[in-house]
């Protein structure tokens, strides 16, 4: 079987650092987050007109913008969640973006993270949008209610509050079941349900948590993939929690190292800043690296307790598209292997990965 090649289809350089990027659903237009060089935010709504990136809308932010989703929408609304630097969440409408849907000072720092859920999904609970933050907390919102959050968690360990990186919604298979992952600057990973309203797991990666994501987050837990800095890309079998072990586990340390022309690993080992599972097979994921690389069963131990089974992580393709890390990328729903990624070098790159549909 030829193996899937990453082609870079378009590119366009902004004038502004790039934080995030985000397809809009079932639409050939993608929104690009990030900050101007005054400190105020930006977001641009590009749209794929035959061989060439068309502006369609450039909508002006007061404080720089960094990070958007439009999980708690429906699909027609076109209502995008922004964190910004300021700890202010916002919900806009991107076709009439002049006045909020929705806004609220969350957090006394700068919005890390953000994630949303349930508004183009079936039965599967309340539309809500969670945020990680540098002041430590992590919170759950619903824009039906004005006011306080439904659920804040505080982070830390030791002395202060750890400065999270990183959350990700999962286990919502019905509407009353739903947990988030959150994770923090030390390493620290906490899974906390949100229906029981305490945390049930928690473990420490040694480094930095860059990103997390549920290989889908309307379905019972199956696997969460989780990257770190110095290259750490752990994949967990959340389908079986061992009373004392947790999850098992498949560890990836050299992630974040690119692929010489032999095949072989070289260089340093970098930041693998984010992990995109294909919608359309949730098998593959995306790793971002830091070096511009755009990346069954049960068994029961002598305890008696069953335990998951790590499995094994393989590389399909690999490729350099930037001399600058690649730190956010969004697979489109609608096409298979269609990827809107941004880098550290100013440019927004449209790539095609080719022959994902044989997997």
């Amino acid at each position: 079987m030829d193996k899937p090649q990453i082609v870079e289809y378009l590119s366009q350089p902004v004038s502004y650092s790039i934080f995030d990027v985000k397809w809009i659903p079932r639409t050939a237009k993608f929104v690009v987050a990030g900050s101007k060089s005054q400190g105020n935010g930006v977001l641009q709504v590009y749209e794929l007109e035959e061989n060439t990136l068309q502006l369609r809308r450039e909508i002006n932010q007061e404080t720089s913008v960094k990070t958007i989703s439009f999980g708690a929408s429906r699909i027609r609304d076109y209502n995008l969640a922004v964190g910004d630097f300021s700890g202010n969440l916002i919900v806009v409408d991107i076709e009439r973006p002049e006045s909020p849907i929705y806004s609220i000072k969350a957090h006394s720092s700068i919005i890390n993270s953000l994630d949303a859920i349930g508004g183009a999904l079936i039965n599967c609970g309340a539309p809500e949008i969670a945020t990680g933050s540098r002041d430590g907390s992590v919170k759950v919102w619903d824009t039906r209610q004005a006011g306080s959050p439904v659920a804040c968690v505080s982070g830390g360990t030791n002395s202060r509050y750890r400065d999270c990186w990183a959350v990700a919604f999962g286990n919502s298979f019905n509407n009353s079941e739903r947990c988030l992952a959150a994770g923090y600057d030390n390493g620290d990973l906490k899974m906390i349900d949100l229906r029981k309203m305490q945390q049930s797991w928690e473990t420490n990666l040694g480094n930095g948590v860059c990103s997390t994501e549920f290989d889908r987050n309307d379905i019972q837990m199956n696997k969460l993939a989780v990257s770190t800095l110095e290259g750490g890309l752990f994949v967990y079998d959340m389908r079986t929690q061992h009373p004392k072990k947790g999850f098992a586990c498949a560890v990836e340390r050299d992630a974040g190292r690119s692929l010489g022309s032999q095949g072989t690993i070289t260089g340093a080992k970098s930041t693998v800043w984010a992990v995109r599972h294909l919608p359309q097979n949730r098998d593959i994921f995306a790793s971002c690296g830091g070096n511009g690389e755009y990346p069954e069963k049960r068994k029961t131990l002598s305890d008696g307790c069953d335990i998951g089974v790590e499995g094994n992580l393989q590389m399909i393709c690999s490729s350099v598209v930037s001399s600058q890390p690649v730190h956010c990328l969004d697979w489109c729903s609608d096409l298979i292997g269609l990827a809107v990624c941004g880098s550290f070098d100013q440019t927004v790159r449209v790539l095609v990965t080719t022959k994902l549909n044989l997997f």
